[in-house]
């Protein structure tokens, strides 16, 4: 079954189209290729059974295709995601991005598709080792670094995953992805939440992401804000939902991330702080767990995905025109870069959550099922976090690199390509925001929702009034200061160079005097070793073997003498030798 349609599946048509980049380069039809992928792939979701591509691997039943409402959802967002990207990285030359960026796309949909913790853990594999590429093709030492700690921090969570995964087996020899009782989990399943929330960037297990993040690539940074972390979403949503810890943890995120993004100076960085953030609304919503909450969680996904695409985008076009990302070193480019300014502008009403806009459609449908379940505590929080959103992204980020004081940075307009993808993805947050059917038909409940009541669009724009005029009061406490602040990352930093001082003192110091040991004593002493074994060779054996074989020669020589090539005198010694053998038998 799997042989026949395998072609079904959209992540192998980002494997194949992988495979095929080089060539088409050679022939200078790269573009065609990175726009027909993700418009086949988007094509083909909607014509995908219910299963598909089942087969049988050492006895263990692998599922790569189970779709359903839930799983189409995050289909639709991620292969639209997918033809936006490939849009804005058209004019990036380098084959090896765009094909680990093609096999990052293809985790995420063989991840949402699979039926199986095999199949997920196969393709969530995938995804962790062809984003470090994305990392890593940035090619600066910052960069490297960042990649290969990026590398080990998934390497730690894959391997917690698999874990959970053998335990599971162990305990009940099914590895179906399904829902996970809250009454009936054991220590096998949070194992795997562990490994669910590591990519979900759920505090104390986040700093990887603000740390990768902003030394991406310009291009692999769009693609990197999309993915990972939403796919983590997906996952603990089928698995995990109902579960209270994960409220409280999707809460405390909201309003870690949002914190951490108010101080920051890296315009990148408080991006990707505000995916902690976001998707802390996210992990809140499947820890309450009810159908409302969970279709908020779904459409927030999507949202997200669009308006943070399109605010990475926004800021990597500033970074690719000036080569800066630091708000200290930027101000006053709004009559160098209008189109940016504009798109970004969009992208950071839309995460604030302004009427008319998809954050407002999605983000309100979470914190109302807070309150709708009586999680007042929750609710609280959720709204404070949307506070410091607005403070952040959208009035700090854009204030102080398109206005502000005029840093002198010269910049123009980003690409064309760049400015079409990021006109894409704000013509689906305004469209989305003006008709929230088209999103709320994906859900995977039944919508009984409405966002645009009297009630919330007052509190909303009484919110983000009052923060505004909070920013306009506070300005010049909030002006961006040239550092880095610390985060939980500082630990395993540091331990890393504990570790590296361990290894380059004491252990190399053992080592040498352990290799000047062997050299001084221990290479004498198998000289003197090998002198004996070739004496006992040469005089020993040799001399077994030689005299072996002399005493045969001669033994032969004399038999010699025995042959003397007259049949009677055979048949006598035959005979006399047969009398001898009879009177032996007979006496004894």
């Amino acid at each position: 079954m799997m042989s026949s349609t395998i072609f079904l599946h959209p992540a192998s048509y980002f494997i194949l189209g992988a495979l095929l980049l080089p060539l088409f380069t050679r022939f200078k039809m790269q573009k065609v290729i990175l726009l027909a992928v993700p418009l086949l792939a988007f094509w083909q979701i909607h014509a995908l059974p219910e299963s598909f591509g089942i087969c049988n691997f050492m006895g263990f039943e692998l599922v790569f295709g189970r779709v359903d409402k839930l799983t189409y959802v995050f289909l639709h967002v991620f292969t639209l995601m997918a033809l936006i990207g490939a849009i804005y990285c058209l004019h990036v030359k380098e084959t090896g991005h765009h094909i680990a960026a093609f096999l990052y796309v293809a985790g995420a949909l063989g991840t949402t598709l699979a039926g199986d913790y095999l199949t997920i853990f196969i393709f969530w594999e995938l995804m962790a080792f062809a984003s470090t590429f994305l990392i890593w093709y940035r090619k600066r030492k910052r960069s490297i670094e960042a990649g290969y700690r990026y590398l080990l921090v998934h390497t730690a969570g894959g391997l917690i995953l698999l874990a959970g995964i053998f335990l599971r087996y162990q305990n009940c020899h099914d590895l179906t992805f399904a829902q996970i009782a809250v009454e009936g989990a054991t220590t096998a399943d949070y194992l795997i939440m562990i490994g669910f929330m590591l990519n979900a960037a759920v505090p104390p297990i986040h700093a990887w992401l603000p740390d990768a993040y902003p030394e991406a690539t310009v291009t692999g940074a769009v693609f990197m804000c999309a993915f990972t972390t939403k796919t983590a979403v997906y996952v603990l949503a089928r698995a995990f939902p109902g579960f209270e810890m994960l409220a409280i943890m999707g809460a405390v995120m909201a309003l870690y991330g949002v914190g951490y993004a108010v101080i920051e100076n890296d315009a990148r960085r408080i991006l990707a702080y505000h995916i902690v953030s976001q998707v802390g609304y996210m992990v809140c919503g499947i820890g309450i767990g009810t159908a409302m909450a969970v279709n908020g969680v779904c459409a927030h996904a999507y949202a997200h995905i669009l308006y943070k695409a399109l605010l990475f985008m926004g800021v990597g076009a500033v970074l690719e025109m000036t080569g800066k990302s630091k708000l200290n070193e930027l101000g006053g480019l709004y009559k160098r870069m209008p189109w940016a300014l504009f798109f970004t502008v969009i992208g950071g009403i839309a995460i604030s959550g302004f009427p008319l806009t998809s954050g407002f459609i999605s983000k309100s449908m979470i914190i109302a099922s807070a309150g709708a379940d009586h999680r007042i505590f929750l609710l609280v929080m959720l709204t404070l976090a949307a506070v410091g959103t607005f403070l952040s992204v959208g009035i700090k980020l854009p204030y102080f690199i398109w206005f502000g004081k005029d840093s002198g940075v010269k910049a123009k307009d980003a690409y064309w390509n760049m400015n079409l993808a990021m006109a894409f993805a704000a013509f689906m947050c305004i469209f989305l925001g003006i008709y929230p059917e088209y999103l709320y038909r994906m859900l995977p409940f039944p919508v009984n929702y409405n966002p645009y009541t009297a009630y919330h669009i007052s509190e909303t724009l009484q919110i983000l009034g009052f923060t505004g005029l909070g920013f306009y009061l506070m300005v010049k406490y909030l002006h961006p200061e040239p550092k880095m602040n610390l985060d939980v990352d500082w630990f395993y930093r540091k331990g890393a160079l504990v570790f590296m001082w361990v290894a380059c003192k004491p252990i190399s110091i053992a080592n040498d005097w352990v290799g000047e040991v062997y050299r001084t004593v221990g290479l004498r002493f198998t000289m003197l070793v090998a002198k004996a074994l070739s004496w006992f060779d040469w005089e020993g054996i040799d001399w077994v073997v030689d005299n072996s074989a002399k005493g045969v020669v001669e033994g032969g020589d004399k038999m010699r003498t025995l042959q003397t090539g007259k049949i009677q005198q055979y048949i006598g010694g035959a005979v006399a030798a047969l009398m001898i053998v009879l009177l032996v038998v007979v006496f004894l």
